[in-house]
């Protein structure tokens, strides 16, 4: 072969090279590829055969919210949700993207080698290797690409969670707020009628100046709490609405969620168990990598075609491969222990905050019944001063208790709420799976 057709050969490879890796370019990257491109169907269906594929992508995808349609919950996460700049999603993306390219690892690989022997010879050659036994390299390989999309996939779910979870935190905050003004806008209103009173009898000499300042010192503490309460409610609503497509101000209410913790599986549990499987496929790779494997390969070009068979290892033996090997088979066993720490850590949580959901139910039950044992007493007190048997300042006193009784209440019933919400949470069920 001549020189000139050495280098017109030569640059046919580049020429081919170049154009094969253009139709291999990503849709992401504004080139349109016959290997890429899907239609929506063919995307449903895709995402259908790898839920059956995954145990784990299935069990996500059948979970549904327990956030009642149009409660005051579900109108929070809707909005918030439609925000999600979602970066999780670009990671499971990406996985998907490296599963898709790890399914093709089986097929021959076909490349250029152009190298410059001297300042006036080029040698252009076409190189295809078919691995004929890797021990379990390729295969395994596969299965951590596999195993690295249902990672991204819990993720993505945990990362969903977590929002919503962080926002009808914030709302609880500001509706919660919201009901202490007004129980000390109410408290407000009783306390000046009591200061009134007290200020009527200082100035006919029937009372004592001191009962009408510790009256007053009690309004301010008042004005102070719901200066205080209005504050707290403009900032949880003022970053509600940050994280928000669409302002959340005129939701209001409070929403009974009803979990169980037998529900669904844990997020943390689901994880540990994708991790697990790619952990043992890193392993099985790893351990691939010292043992010999066989390929066969060809090439054709200038300088002459040819076909053989390699024996290769991509780690030297050495007096500490044996030790390696143990240490990587040691991982696979790790591997399964981490999802029984895992489980048992998720079992923990969640049994600790059912143990809160149920104290709580039942001190919000107590709470009330206090309540209203203290609306019963101010009543009695009210009358007995009407009757003359009482002192301005004995009522004040009941009337304080039971204003403390309602305030408590109130935040024990918040408090509940918050807690079966962190339930829904770590079991992943605060939003659909198969809208996530």
């Amino acid at each position: 072969m001549g020189q000139w057709d050495k280098t017109r050969f030569g640059a046919a490879v580049c020429v081919a090279s170049l154009t094969l890796a253009g139709c291999m370019k990503s849709e992401d990257e504004g080139t349109v590829s016959r290997f890429l491109s899907k239609s929506p169907e063919a995307e449903v269906v895709a995402r259908q055969k790898e839920a059956a594929k995954s145990p784990i992508i299935s069990e996500l995808q059948a979970r549904r919210s327990v956030l009642p349609a149009g409660s005051s919950f579900a109108q929070i996460a809707g909005p918030v949700l439609a925000a999600n700049s979602r970066a999780a999603e670009s990671e499971l993306k990406s996985a998907r993207l490296r599963a898709s390219a790890a399914n093709k690892n089986w097929l021959p690989t076909i490349g250029p080698n152009i190298s410059l022997t001297s300042l006036s010879d080029i040698v252009a050659q076409i190189i295809v290797e078919q691995v004929l036994f890797d021990n379990g390299r390729k295969k395994a390989e596969r299965a951590f690409a596999k195993a690295d999309v249902e990672v991204a996939a819990v993720m993505l779910a945990d990362d969903t969670n977590d929002r919503v979870l962080t926002a009808l935190s914030l709302y609880l905050d500001a509706t919660e707020a919201r009901e202490r003004v007004t129980l000390e806008q109410r408290t407000l209103k009783d306390m000046q009628q009591f200061e009134w009173i007290m200020n009527e009898r200082v100035k006919g000499g029937v009372s004592d100046m001191s009962d009408l300042h510790v009256i007053r010192a009690k309004l301010s503490e008042i004005k102070a709490t719901l200066a205080a309460q209005n504050e707290a409610t403009a900032t949880a609503l003022a970053e509600l609405n940050a994280m928000s497509s669409e302002p959340l101000n005129l939701v209001s209410g409070l929403t009974d969620v009803f979990v169980s913790t037998s529900d669904a599986v844990p997020l943390d549990v689901l994880e540990a168990d994708a991790e697990k499987e790619r952990d043992i496929a890193q392993a099985t790779m790893d351990r691939a990598g010292f043992l010999p494997g066989v390929s066969a390969g060809g090439t054709l070009g200038d300088g002459g075609s040819g076909i053989g068979v390699n024996i290769t290892s991509d780690q030297l033996l050495g007096l500490g491969t044996g030790a390696s090997l143990k240490a990587i088979d040691a991982e696979k066993e790790a591997a399964g222990r981490r999802v029984a720490q895992a489980q048992e850590d998720a079992n923990r949580t969640l049994a600790r905050l059912d143990q809160r959901a149920s104290a709580l139910s039942r001190q919000v039950g107590e709470a009330a019944n206090l309540t209203a044992q203290a609306k019963v007493n101010l009543d009695l007190f009210q009358q007995q001063y009407e009757a003359g048997q009482r002192q301005v300042m004995d009522v004040v006193g009941v009337y304080e208790t039971f204003a403390a009784r309602q305030t408590s209440e109130v935040g024990l019933k918040y408090e509940l709420a918050l807690t079966r919400l962190e339930i829904a949470r770590n079991l992943g069920l605060l939003a659909d799976g198969s809208a996530i």
